[in-house]
């Protein structure tokens, strides 16, 4: 896939910082960049959201790859399985994420924030009462919120940049395990 807008211009001084920060300025800024507003918000929108810290980060972020692993934003895997190695995250699990299913690594409560993070994601959604239920139980209403948030939050990312084109900028080449790629489905 093709980037299907050209990408805009950035200032050099917000380049140079995006650069510091992730080693390349990645592809959504170069995109969002047409409408500053927007790539504005965006950012803070993404910096409050990674601020919240009830919901463990872990979790947070393999559900954000599980979101990225089903739309097919190779983007938001690439990104989040690199951040999970800069969060000090297990790789052998976040490597695993698009292949969860399939994979014997993961604990019951992150199978079923996995699951969750899928059913939030499918049109319709299709979260269940039980699933619902059994994820509060055991993470509380602080961070059954916040979980819910970061999910939605994955979703508009993932489809946003999906819909724009953007892929994989080879970020998570860094990291010593390699990314499984999702099993198709049936």
């Amino acid at each position: 896939m093709t980037l299907r807008i050209a990408k805009a211009d950035l200032p050099a001084e917000v380049r140079a910082s995006l650069v510091e920060q992730f080693g390349a300025v990645p592809e959504p800024w170069e995109v969002s960049a047409h409408h500053p507003q927007v790539t504005e918000d965006a950012a803070e929108l993404g910096a409050r959201a990674n601020a919240w810290d009830v919901a463990d980060e872990g979790l947070k972020t393999f559900a954000h790859m599980a979101v990225a692993a089903q739309v097919g934003c190779s983007w938001c895997l690439d990104i989040n399985y690199f951040q999970a190695l800069h969060q000090n995250l297990d790789l052998n699990k976040a490597s695993q994420v698009p292949r969860w299913r399939e994979s014997e690594v993961f604990t019951p409560l992150e199978r079923d924030v996995l699951e969750y993070a899928e059913a939030m994601t499918n049109t319709p959604p299709t979260v269940t009462d039980e699933l619902y239920a059994g994820l509060l139980d055991r993470l509380g209403p602080a961070a059954m919120v916040e979980l819910t948030a970061i999910i939605a939050f994955a979703n508009m990312s993932t489809r946003n940049n999906t819909a724009h084109g953007i892929t994989s900028q080879g970020y998570s080449a860094s990291c010593e395990v390699p990314l499984a790629a999702r099993q198709p489905t049936g």
